[in-house]
């Protein structure tokens, strides 16, 4: 078996490292892609083939999973070093970097990343989102678009451009790229509350209530979606519902802001 199918076995979907956004928003990623059973694997093909960059890429894709963000530094500048011209590892040395704290050679790293391959979708979202965390909206707007004309299956492209649609008041636009997120990633709670959010600005509360509860189902420790639910509960009057899913959103996250101001709204209401 050659370097690439050793890597494949090793690292089944490690991809999706590439397109993974680590933001607290982030779409779930297989955790056990950064496991030390896989780490070790994937040492032992690059022991065995130490000039080949794809395996340093590869590792260091699993050791950013693992939250081993120096370790995956030092592959990622491995692979460059060994192949200059190597964009997704620039793709995902950005990813590691913006991790860090250095958002300007995360963008850095993005912006080169696009000079090797003008059409490589996953650079367009990393970079979007460096844009749209710092406030830049119309220049993520514009990342998010090209990654989506590129027709990317990345569903964070969908679900960072409804979140800017969703911040312009925009929510029907907001609402159809949730939906398309959704039909790429069913199994994420994130666009399911993006896209309740959007029916709460509508006033369609069936809904939105839908969504919340789909969100907290496939997976019950995310506070806003607690806290969503419990929106639908405080405009529909159910006051000592509403009450108990902020309360537990709280429990989840204690500094989780929206879900104390509407547990204070509730009290004070009472």
């Amino acid at each position: 078996m050659g370097l690439a199918g050793l890597l494949a076995v090793a690292a089944i979907g490690l991809s999706g490292c590439q397109s993974a956004d680590t933001s607290s928003t982030m779409m779930r990623v297989e955790r056990e892609q950064g496991s030390e059973q896989n780490i070790a694997s994937l040492s032992n093909v690059i022991a065995a083939n130490p000039s080949d960059p794809e395996g340093y890429n590869v590792r260091g894709s699993a050791y950013g999973r693992a939250g081993e963000f120096r370790r995956a530094l030092a592959d990622f500048n491995k692979a460059l070093e060994l192949n200059p011209q190597f964009y997704q590892a620039y793709a995902n040395r950005a990813l590691v970097e913006r991790n860090m704290g250095d958002q300007a050679q995360a963008q850095a790293d993005y912006n080169r990343a696009l000079q090797l391959n003008p059409r490589y979708d996953v650079a367009y979202i990393g970079r979007g989102n460096l844009y749209r965390q710092a406030g830049q909206l119309d220049a993520a707007f514009a990342d998010f678009n090209k990654a989506i004309e590129l027709d990317t299956t990345d569903p964070r492209a969908y679900h960072n451009r409804g979140l800017i649609y969703q911040a312009r008041n925009q929510h029907g636009q907001a609402i159809e790229d949730f939906s398309t997120a959704i039909s790429l990633a069913p199994n994420s709670p994130e666009p399911y509350n993006g896209r309740g959010i959007s029916y709460v600005a509508q006033n369609d509360n069936d809904n939105a209530f839908a969504d919340f509860n789909t969100a907290i189902n496939l997976n019950g420790k995310i506070a806003e979606s607690w806290a969503n639910q419990a929106l639908v509960y405080e405009r529909q009057g159910q006051k000592e519902k509403a009450k108990r899913s902020y309360s537990h959103a709280l429990q989840l996250d204690p500094k989780y802001e929206p879900a104390r101001a509407g547990l204070n709204r509730i009290n004070a209401g009472a």
